[in-house]
């Protein structure tokens, strides 16, 4: 009896735990969700430790929506924060925010979170990270949404080679929405020095119509790890959009589908 005590002390130990971290291009989360909107939302994020969202309004109409997230997802039973970007310095019809969540008793925020400031003028809308402990070691998640593939997201992605560099301390993930597949030999120089995609082939934008039962249209939504820091517990896509008759009442809620990633740190 006492080994078996032993045994699950040491499995469900800190040892083989993991973060639980999910992204999500919302699609201009603001004034326009209705509350049963951000009920559906919550109901999903609820079951993670960390939540990056894209695409939230600029104006205040998104600051209150992401509180009104926290608000609903601290009646869940777990205790949870937030922060909120400024809006990214692009155009002001292209300007956004993102949003950050997190159970507190799963990370601890450190520091405060910022938009990227060197490369804000070559990078549309600027990444925003936030640095987090997991149980005294460190990640930095920079939250991104990528100009649309139309206006060619490569020529502002070919500068994340240089934030690894710009940030040699920080355990950095690359989160969000690219507007572009994993494939392509913009993202050369992250996988030379050690950073791996999460999803290949994996589609995460919704068409607007099925089409012989195929509801997904890009591979453009993902994570970026470095291998020798991070070590992949799981991943997934939720298909949230089988939970409604049609595409176009699930696009309501979004025209992305959530990506997760559990994952350990090994250093």
């Amino acid at each position: 009896m006492r080994k078996i005590l032993l045994l699950v002390l040491f499995i469900t130990s800190p040892l083989f735990s993991q973060v639980k971290l999910i992204s999500w291009n919302v699609e201009n989360l603001g004034s326009s969700k209705s509350p049963s909107d951000l009920l559906y939302i919550v109901n999903i994020l609820k079951d993670y430790d960390v939540v990056a969202l894209q695409e939230v309004v600029a104006g205040d109409g998104g600051a209150q929506a992401v509180a009104k997230l926290a608000d609903e997802l601290n009646r869940k039973g777990s205790k949870w924060d937030y922060t909120i970007s400024d809006p990214t310095s692009s155009s002001a019809y292209k300007t956004e925010r993102y949003a950050f969540l997190w159970k507190t008793s799963k990370v601890k925020k450190v520091g405060e979170a910022w938009l990227e400031k060197k490369y804000h003028l070559e990078i549309d809308r600027e990444p925003y990270y936030c640095t987090f402990d997991y149980n005294g070691k460190q990640f930095t998640i920079a939250n991104f949404h990528a100009i649309t593939k139309s206006r060619q997201p490569e020529t502002e992605i070919k500068y994340f080679k240089f934030l690894p560099e710009q940030y040699p301390k920080l355990n950095l993930l690359f989160v969000g929405d690219f507007n572009c597949p994993q494939s392509h030999t913009v993202f050369n120089p992250l996988r030379n020095i050690g950073y791996l995609p999460v999803f290949v082939n994996q589609k995460t934008s919704l068409k607007r119509e099925c089409s012989n039962e195929e509801c997904l249209a890009s591979e453009f939504d993902n994570i970026w790890y470095n291998n020798s820091k991070i070590s992949v517990v799981n991943s997934k896509v939720i298909h949230f959009y089988e939970s409604f008759n049609t595409l176009k009442e699930a696009r309501e809620i979004s025209d992305h589908i959530p990506i997760v990633l559990e994952f350990n740190l090994i250093k």
